[in-house]
C-alpha cells in the first residue's frame, strides 16, 4: 500500500476530506493533491499529518530476523 493510499484511508477513518487535511497542515488542496499523486511526502510531512489528525506515525526498518532499526 502506498503512502498516498494510507493518507486517504486515514482521512476516511478520521472523517475528514483530503482538502480539509491539506488546510490543517497549512497547504492548499491543490498542492496537497499534487503531493499525493507524486508520492512526495517527507518524514516531517507525515509527522505533521499525524499531529493534526491526532494519530501516531511510526517509521522504522525491520530486518529479516524481525529486529527493528
Amino acid at each position: 500500500m502506498t503512502i498516498s493510499e494510507q493518507i486517504r484511508i486515514l482521512c476516511v477513518r478520521q472523517s475528514i476530506s483530503v482538502s480539509e487535511l491539506a488546510r490543517r497542515i497549512g497547504t492548499s488542496p491543490q498542492n496537497f493533491n499534487a503531493k499525493l499523486r507524486r508520492e512526495s511526502f517527507t518524514v516531517a510531512d507525515l509527522e505533521l499529518i499525524a499531529e493534526v489528525t491526532g494519530t501516531e506515525f511510526e517509521r522504522k526498518f525491520i530486518l529479516e530476523n524481525g529486529e527493528s532499526v
